[in-house]
């Protein structure tokens, strides 16, 4: 099974319906739900193992959602706009919280937060709301990575034989996934541009 595009079906291509209450979207709302829960067992708690097992589940959310959708034609317009948002929140949320307890340096969260205050930015001033555009390989990729290495990076954190092992790996898997974090977001507001200039030629359509 492919792990990027899981549950496509070549000869069903997919829709995105007008619909709300679908499995895929429950999926991401418990990925919304999972941050301050996050937060919680990270900060007051100090409980790092069980901060890995959210981190974990919203992670397998985050492809799960993808594939039910792919697979049981429930994509949705709600979905599409919703499951980037519960992204970024989270990878954003983590690394503030991790910035706070000390576990990574706020140049960490630097290197989140600008390309994604760059994509905003472009997005209010071509768009004045979501640019509809699909999600990137380099962007899925990404994610993947960097929710790979963050429950690594909280784990390394426990007192055990590997920490230091688990800690170096957790900054790999982090590395890239920042440098494919910084690609995706070059490679998006390349892709706003054009769409922004063809909504603004005559041919465009709209002004």
């Amino acid at each position: 099974m492919k792990f990027i595009g899981a549950g496509s079906r070549p000869d069903r291509p997919q829709v995105d319906h007008d619909i709300v209450f679908t499995i895929p979207n429950l999926l991401t709302v418990v990925r919304f739900m999972g941050v301050p829960l996050f937060i919680w067992l990270v900060l007051a708690q100090k409980e790092y193992g069980a901060g890995v097992v959210v981190l974990a589940v919203m992670a397998c959310t985050d492809w799960v959602d993808g594939y039910v959708a792919r697979r049981f034609d429930q994509a949705s317009r709600l979905g599409r706009v919703l499951d980037p948002i519960a992204d970024r929140l989270a990878l954003l949320a983590v690394a503030v919280t991790l910035v706070i307890a000390g576990v990574v340096h706020w140049l960490y969260l630097a290197a989140l937060v600008i390309p994604d205050a760059v994509l905003l930015a472009l997005t209010l001033s071509l768009f004045r709301g979501h640019p509809d555009l699909p999600v990137s390989a380099v962007g899925k990729v990404r994610t993947g990575l960097l929710l790979l290495g963050t429950p690594m990076l909280v784990l390394s954190r426990l007192d055990t034989g590997f920490s230091h092992a688990l800690f170096i790996a957790a900054w790999i898997v982090l590395g890239l996934g920042l440098v494919g974090h910084w690609i995706a977001a070059y490679n998006y507001v390349w892709a706003m541009l054009r769409k922004g200039r063809a909504q603004t030629t005559p041919d465009g359509g709209t002004s």
